[in-house]
């Protein structure tokens, strides 16, 4: 029972992630600036968050270093919302949402980089269909320019949140509860997005109930939900199975933007959506996918060695 909960939890995940567009696009149309939309999003879910890890009874409390720690990884974490929303000026939000997807392949590439992690032939397939997936989708949509500005900053969006993930994995906070952790980078991200807000001429308010409604949905559904969520779909069916369902995210954006918006989805659209899955979930699996290879090398070298004993494998 408690592993199709996690099922249905990591499907929640990336769902509830993936209706980003849905909430924000209306309050962009609406007039009201990116600072304040996220200052927004920020605080509402810094205090949804907060009563969540009050009401487990966790501390709060945080060394000098790991504040520091934190400020970084907010720094990040705000890089990674800003270039999507602004993405969202250039590219249609299905496709914007898809190429963020890709930061798997960039944790990959940066892991081997900085830390010499060895890549194995099934993440260099999948960092060639990421490569094709993104050209795909650059050549989806209106013309050059204003069509390339929206993939680079797309991409930008992804890479800051891969080095995010990397920088919570090999720094003095890679231990703490994941409530408490999300709940000060979204803290620490309110207040910077604030003081954003209050230079371009102060933080907007929010008129009718329609943004309000969108911002509490944002601050909700693809915040609170999707990261409390992921909490236990990692508890019940480990973290390679709930990244793998993080496929529905680019869907379940896709989906919005062609039902709800009227963007297009051409073949070159579902080509590249297609490819960039398949790669993200080649370089989730890969681990795995190595060890199975691996093995069964090992087992038909031993059988062709039992046969004819002076072959010696090539290593």
């Amino acid at each position: 029972m408690h592993y199709w909960n996690g099922l249905l939890c990591g499907i929640l995940t990336s769902a509830t992630f993936g209706t980003i567009p849905l909430f924000t696009l209306p309050l962009m149309r609406g007039g009201m600036q990116l600072p304040t939309i996220l200052f927004y999003r920020f605080a509402l879910s810094a205090l949804l968050l907060g009563v969540a890890v009050a009401l487990t009874r966790k501390t709060f409390r945080i060394s000098g270093k790991e504040c520091g720690t934190l400020g970084y990884l907010s720094l990040l974490y705000i890089g990674s919302a800003l270039f999507l929303f602004w993405s969202y000026d250039y590219l249609a939000s299905g496709i914007a949402t898809t190429i963020i997807f890709l930061y798997p392949v960039f944790v990959a590439v940066l892991m081997a980089v900085f830390f010499k992690e060895k890549l194995s032939v099934f993440v260099y397939a999948a960092i060639g269909m990421s490569l094709v997936g993104v050209a795909l989708l650059s050549g989806a949509g209106s013309a050059g320019g204003i069509q390339a500005t929206g993939v680079v900053l797309g991409v930008l969006s992804a890479l800051s949140y891969g080095v995010y993930i990397i920088g919570v994995n090999k720094s003095c906070v890679q231990n703490m509860c994941a409530w408490k952790l999300t709940f000060y980078v979204f803290l620490f991200s309110a207040v910077l997005f604030g003081l954003a807000a209050l230079c371009k001429g102060g933080i907007q308010p929010a008129h009718g109930w329609n943004a309000h409604f969108h911002l509490l949905m944002l601050a909700l559904v693809p915040t609170v939900i999707s990261n409390l969520s992921l909490v236990y779909a990692i508890k019940n069916i480990g973290s390679t199975l709930s990244a793998v369902l993080g496929a529905c995210e680019p869907l379940t954006a896709m989906i919005i933007g062609v039902s709800v918006f009227k963007e297009p989805f051409t073949r070159s659209v579902a080509c590249g959506l297609v490819l960039i899955i398949t790669a993200v979930t080649l370089i989730i699996l890969s681990p795995m996918l190595t060890k199975s290879y691996r093995k069964g090398k090992f087992l038909y070298i031993t059988k062709v060695r039992k046969i004819h004993p002076h072959i010696v494998p090539y290593h």
